[in-house]
């Protein structure tokens, strides 16, 4: 809609940053207003540091959720493929609010079920609306339709998973999306176009907002409502690049951080085999509490390894 208009008088760059700003300024305000059908963090049992958080408003992804859609809306193109996603990341925001406010959390069972079948959905629109020829290194590859749905199906449920594990250290998972969006739109810009560069910098500036109220000691938290659909985001901007194996290096620690914890339940819940058992998952939690990281050194030190990380997908994609 707005796009249209601003088109005659901005280059990309100048609505990038129109957007992103926006996109900043109506989360902000609207984060600040604490509204009162938000619910309160009970702490978690398992997680270190977990009763610290206990009080604190929780959810608030249902906010920044529904502020990135409303802004995409308005300050982009409307085809039917993106009005999809826009639909069903809203889906993944609402499975997330719901058990967010649940006083018994959800099973990981159902929420593993809601995860798969939007990720089908995700991965059916995708493959109707693009090409199936991903790149590696400088060679395309051709993949057949209904294989690139089984494995994009499952790219898109381990990032919504690995993400919202990350989601347990004040600003980590916010930041560490903020720097993997932030590197697809720039290295991938050609690929992703326009559109959806705008779409991730809208991201960006709600993340940003967001960790207004979030970096230590934080008084907000995202909860599933957030950290899921962003995940799902994550994983949507990297197969529109034609390079979803980048996903492994422009999203590495959050890779790394939830996928051992992911690994490690997978196999004792359903081969009955134990690995890892000295080792806490996610794996932020295993530098916090044995290995005597505070919360900032590995928030920061985290961020480190991901920029470094970009910085090889960078050099790689040169």
């Amino acid at each position: 809609m707005l796009f249209y208009i601003f088109d005659n008088f901005t280059n990309i760059q100048q609505y990038i940053a129109i957007a992103s700003i926006l996109a900043f300024v109506i989360c902000f305000l609207l984060l600040k207003l604490k509204l009162p059908f938000l619910p309160k963090d009970k702490g978690r049992a398992f997680a270190v540091n977990g009763e610290v958080s206990k009080g604190k408003i929780r959810g608030v992804g249902i906010i920044m959720i529904c502020t990135f859609m409303l802004c995409s809306i308005f300050l982009l193109p409307i085809s039917k493929e993106f009005l999809c996603y826009n639909v069903l990341l809203f889906f993944e925001m609402l499975s997330g609010y719901l058990d967010d406010a649940s006083n018994k959390p959800w099973s990981d069972y159902k929420k593993g079920f809601i995860d798969f079948i939007i990720c089908v959905i995700i991965s059916v629109v995708f493959v109707y609306n693009n090409s199936t020829a991903i790149m590696i290194f400088d060679y395309e590859i051709y993949i057949h339709p209904i294989l690139f749905v089984i494995l994009s199906t499952i790219l898109l449920w381990i990032g919504i998973n690995v993400t919202n594990c990350s989601d347990g250290v004040d600003g980590l998972c916010a930041t560490l999306s903020i720097i993997s969006l932030f590197s697809i739109s720039l290295i991938f810009f050609n690929q992703i176009g326009e559109q959806y560069t705008v779409y991730s910098f809208i991201m960006i500036g709600i993340l940003i907002a967001y960790l207004c109220f979030n970096t230590s000691p934080s008084s907000q938290l995202m909860g599933d409502a957030g950290s899921r659909p962003i995940g799902l985001l994550i994983v949507l901007m990297v197969l529109k690049s034609s390079h979803p194996l980048s996903y492994l290096l422009l999203s590495a620690v959050l890779l790394v951080d939830g996928i051992a914890g992911l690994i490690k339940i997978f196999l004792k819940r359903f081969l009955k085999i134990e690995v890892l058992k000295n080792i806490r998952t996610p794996i932020h939690d295993e530098m916090r509490k044995n290995h005597g990281w505070s919360d900032t050194q590995v928030l920061v030190r985290f961020c480190i390894i991901q920029v470094f990380m970009s910085t090889i997908q960078y050099i790689i994609s040169r």
